[in-house]
């Protein structure tokens, strides 16, 4: 074993490299090759590391079954999210054009009174717990719209219609 590298072994190394060895090898070189046991030894080396890259190359890179078959379950569940997704995204327009519409209602029935609700709520705070009449606005029953229904039926919808909404867009 020489510790200084043999002078032809670069030569020799950029033709494995390049893949020429021994087609475009000089007769020299071959009979360098037969006498210095450094550069035969690259050659060998070098050309058991191409062959192995090449075998490893040639072989089908598979993942195991058991992936394969949890690859085919996630898209499976992933095509039933989308399809079930489709009809949620009508229930949250069903929702929201629900709440709008009973918005649009009260805005539209409020508007015809005149708001006639605002004192009636202003006075809400003042009003002591003992007089409950006092809670009540005079004439508000003999309407055909009765506050102390309509507020409340809107308030239930209105969250309801936010639950629906938040539940259905809600992923798991």
């Amino acid at each position: 074993m020489t510790l200084r590298p043999c002078s032809r072994e670069k030569e020799v190394a950029e033709l494995l490299a390049r893949g020429h060895f021994p087609l475009a090898c000089t007769p020299e070189l071959h009979a360098h090759l037969a006498e210095c046991r450094s550069c035969a030894d690259l050659v060998l080396v070098t050309q058991a590391f191409q062959s192995a890259r090449t075998n490893a190359a040639a072989q089908p890179n598979l993942p195991s079954p058991s992936q394969l078959w949890w690859r085919a379950q996630l898209r499976r569940r992933n095509a039933a999210l989308e399809r079930v997704g489709k009809p949620i995204l009508g229930a949250q327009i069903f929702a929201l054009s629900v709440c709008l519409a009973f918005a649009a209602g009260f805005l539209a029935s409020q508007a015809t009174r005149g708001l006639a609700w605002l004192p009636w709520l202003k006075a809400l705070p003042q009003a002591s717990a003992l007089h409950l009449e006092a809670l009540v606005p005079t004439g508000l029953f003999s309407s055909g719209w009765s506050l102390m229904v309509l507020i409340p039926v809107l308030a239930t919808l209105a969250l309801l219609g936010g639950v629906a909404v938040y539940l259905a867009s809600e992923k798991q």
